[in-house]
């Protein structure tokens, strides 16, 4: 599993590992949770302006104090996730994870960023990550099942993913030799291609979408030209 960490607000000397920012500069990921107006969640609106860097006049006595109550309020947050998941309706668990059209992106971001919060905090817990996601994943299905005896197999595995020749790459999609190109060669080429400074995904999806017509239009007479030809073949 490869993974690119950008940081592009300036961090706070008074309080190492936070971000001084302001509500414009905020990076696009965290533009949706960082609202000033959004209700307390783990987080009290206080919390995240402590953690965002908005609000630095503490005292160290008083910085302290704050990280001490959020490692609280976030532990507590876990313990109660196995009261949610015992004892919450189902209609509730529905309606949280069925957000507004225009709030889906940011709540599956929420949802991303939640899991690997997770793994990042589990690692060198006496409990593997994995071991407990299975058995989570083996919890949800016997709920959904009615059943204990509901038995599933749940596979997580991290592979990093390796070097790859560029200038190979680069040829096989110059020689249209897709059919050549591994997934990891595909993934590690994206990746450090939306790294470059001169990749716009915007420019590039609206090339993108500019072609898919006449993609399809080449694939229909593909499809006519093949059962044209087989038609023949067998008359």
């Amino acid at each position: 599993m490869a993974a690119v960490i950008r940081r592009t607000s300036s961090v706070n000397p008074l309080a190492p590992g936070m971000w001084v920012m302001s509500q414009n500069d905020v990076p696009e990921s965290l533009e949706a949770a960082a609202e000033s107006d959004r209700p307390r969640g783990i987080l009290t609106p206080s919390d995240r302006d402590f953690l965002l860097g908005r609000k630095t006049d503490y005292t160290d006595h008083s910085r302290k104090q704050k990280r001490n109550r959020i490692r609280r309020r976030v532990r507590n947050a876990i313990l109660d996730f196995s009261i949610l998941f015992e004892c919450l309706e189902e209609r509730d668990r529905e309606t949280v994870f069925d957000p507004d059209d225009e709030d889906r992106e940011a709540y599956t971001q929420g949802i991303t960023d939640m899991l690997a919060f997770l793994h990042l905090g589990t690692m060198g817990y006496h409990t593997p990550f994995k071991d407990m996601l299975s058995e989570g994943v083996g919890k949800a299905e016997q709920q959904l099942a009615g059943s204990n005896y509901r038995m599933v197999n749940v596979e997580f595995n991290v592979d990093p993913v390796g070097q790859i020749d560029v200038d190979e790459v680069v040829e096989k999609l110059e020689n249209d030799e897709f059919a050549e190109l591994t997934d990891e060669e595909l993934r590690a080429f994206v990746r450090l291609l939306t790294m470059s400074d001169s990749f716009s995904p915007e420019d590039a999806g609206e090339e993108i979408k500019d072609r898919v017509d006449e993609f399809a239009e080449k694939l229909t007479e593909s499809a006519t030209s093949h059962e044209r030809t087989l038609e023949e073949l067998t008359n």
